[in-house]
């Protein structure tokens, strides 16, 4: 799971699917982040993309970088500890001028049943588990 992390991080950004209704969904989103274990990411309940994942969780995640990309999916739990926000809110500093973890809008996810798959043109594609 780390290399995961590690290429979302250098990635920058990567782009999260959803689905409402019948619609695909995909926006960009920048957080990565190991908490116990765990790959988590970041939103705002107030947010659509938090409301198609409650509605379904299963999501997949795609990167690019350097002629190589990443493919993760799987299911996103929610966690409501605020310990599990703090440790988001750490991370990534620049979240604490719109979130804290007391809010009612901080929201962090986790993958759980995830497949991520490391692909290019150059070599044969690589999966991790988690």
């Amino acid at each position: 799971m780390e290399s995961v992390v590690k290429f979302l991080k250098e990635a920058e950004v990567y782009y999260l699917a959803t689905t409402d209704g019948d619609q695909p969904r995909v926006r960009p989103f920048g957080t990565a982040h190991i908490f116990e274990g765990k790959l988590y990411i970041q939103t705002g309940k107030v947010k659509d993309v938090s409301r198609q994942i409650h509605a379904n969780p299963k999501v997949e995640i795609c990167a690019f970088k350097n002629g190589e990309w990443l493919r993760v999916a799987g299911e996103l739990a929610e966690d409501n500890r605020r310990e599990a926000k703090q440790s988001m809110l750490d991370a990534y500093p620049s979240l604490q001028n719109m979130y804290s973890a007391d809010d009612d809008n901080t929201e962090v996810l986790y993958f759980t049943k995830a497949t991520a798959t490391f692909s290019s043109f150059t070599a044969a594609p690589r999966t991790v588990t988690f």
